[in-house]
């Protein structure tokens, strides 16, 4: 994509805004004690002035404005924003960009309290469609375990609190995040959490290296196999009314797309399939996952 923005690295973005304009309204994460997640490790978490995305946004040449579709705010947990200022940017946004029709940033449970219904729903007034929420596994005990800093049933209503004000959600949860330890319980949870919701969608990602080596080191990792064993676990377990599914991040060792209910029995046997075959490459099957290997 062609850009003339100076990111502060590492700039990070879901799968689903490839082709999206970034512009990094804040830089790290607000919440950046979860012990499982470096991602922003490496960054003191700093709200950019409303000026400087201004003059970012004019800085981009008018035939590029016109082609701009979809903007995603980073960094972080770019809902943190306070209400007056992440308002002004959606205006110039929408001022700026003709052709624009979503805007998305990521979401956490604390920036969620922050915001009333009547705020989340001024926002998507204001072309702010989508929140990529990072759930991490339904299970109280892996959540306490990494930090996370809420229940399930608090981030529960929070999502709900999004749901009121017509914005979708995209949750993220995590394989391998309970380690062995709890595989099960964490596989079995997230599902019942996710069936609670219903979110338009819910992504798959596994636990990978990133400055969280001493969390690494506190679970026992998952072989290649076990994680299949907990993709599959999850996607059996799965009922929303109405939830797309996806397990297409890089992190990933087994690619599962399809939407519930229609797709259900599809997504299973997919994974069945895919277990069945790894099984044929014990080598494989039984070896740690790639972030385990580097680690111990």
């Amino acid at each position: 994509m062609y850009n003339v923005i100076d990111y502060d690295p590492p700039l990070f973005r879901p799968p689903s805004e490839a082709y999206s304009q970034i512009f990094q309204i804040t830089l790290g994460c607000s919440q950046n004690h979860c012990t499982f997640c470096g991602m922003y490790k490496t960054k003191r978490f700093t709200l950019r002035s409303v000026a400087e995305i201004r003059a970012e946004i004019e800085s981009l040449p008018i035939p590029w404005r016109n082609q701009v579709q979809r903007v995603f705010l980073a960094d972080g947990d770019a809902l943190i924003y306070p209400q007056a200022g992440l308002l002004e940017i959606l205006d110039h946004l929408n001022a700026s960009l003709p052709n624009l029709t979503r805007v998305g940033l990521y979401a956490s449970p604390n920036s969620l309290r922050g915001k009333s219904v009547e705020e989340l729903a001024a926002l998507r007034q204001n072309k702010l469609r989508i929140l990529y929420f990072g759930l991490e596994s339904g299970d109280p005990a892996t959540l306490a375990a990494v930090r996370k800093g809420f229940s399930p049933e608090e981030m529960l209503a929070l999502c709900r609190k999004a749901q009121d004000a017509d914005l979708k959600l995209s949750v993220t949860a995590i394989l391998g995040l309970a380690g062995r330890e709890r595989s099960l319980e964490h596989a079995r949870a997230t599902a019942q959490w996710v069936t609670e919701l219903s979110p338009e969608y819910f992504s798959l990602l596994t636990l990978f290296l990133r400055h969280n080596d001493d969390f690494l080191r506190s679970v026992t990792p998952l072989t290649n196999g076990e994680v299949l064993a907990e993709a599959l676990e999850i996607v059996r377990h799965l009922a929303p009314i109405k939830t797309i599914l996806r397990s297409n991040h890089a992190s990933n060792i087994l690619n599962l797309a399809g939407s519930y209910p229609k797709d259900r029995e599809k997504i299973i046997a997919l994974a069945e399939r895919a277990l069945q075959q790894a099984r044929l490459h014990p080598d494989w099957f039984n070896a740690l996952t790639d972030y385990a290997e580097e680690v111990f």
